[in-house]
């Protein structure tokens, strides 16, 4: 079974900038990765999605702020968080499903946000790493 950690989660002023890893068990090759986050008292949010080639689909919300990459080491996905605002605080999530099952959920992320969490079974997630921003 698939297993995820994340890190590189603190305490950030606005305006600053964090890089997230998220570090799988096994290559992430063939697994489509998305990022989530959750505020205290909000309802989980999808903010990123990669698929094996590479193409990656953003949340309005984090769109020309954050970027997902998949490390040359195969068994990690990055999420590069610039211009960090106080709204972003949350605790950040990766989660994987294999892509042979889960063609085109990337697509889901904007359109149906509801779905394409749900896409995600609770065994594929990690743990999480908390961001604080301060304002």
């Amino acid at each position: 079974q698939l297993r995820l950690v994340e890190s590189g989660g603190g305490l950030v002023q606005s305006g600053g900038s964090l890089r997230l890893s998220c570090v799988a068990s096994e290559t992430l090759d063939n697994y489509i990765v998305a990022w989530f986050r959750q505020a205290p008292g909000k309802e989980r949010e999808g903010i990123s999605c990669i698929a094996t080639g590479g193409n990656t689909h953003y949340a309005d919300s984090v769109k020309d702020r954050f970027t997902t990459s998949r490390d040359n080491i195969k068994t990690t996905v990055h999420l590069q968080m610039n211009g960090l605002k106080s709204e972003d605080t949350a605790l950040y999530s990766c989660a994987a499903v294999p892509a042979w099952s889960h063609q085109a959920i990337c697509f889901w992320l904007k359109d149906q946000p509801a779905f394409f969490s749900q896409s995600f079974p609770p065994d594929s997630w990690g743990q999480g790493t908390q961001v604080i921003v301060s304002s």
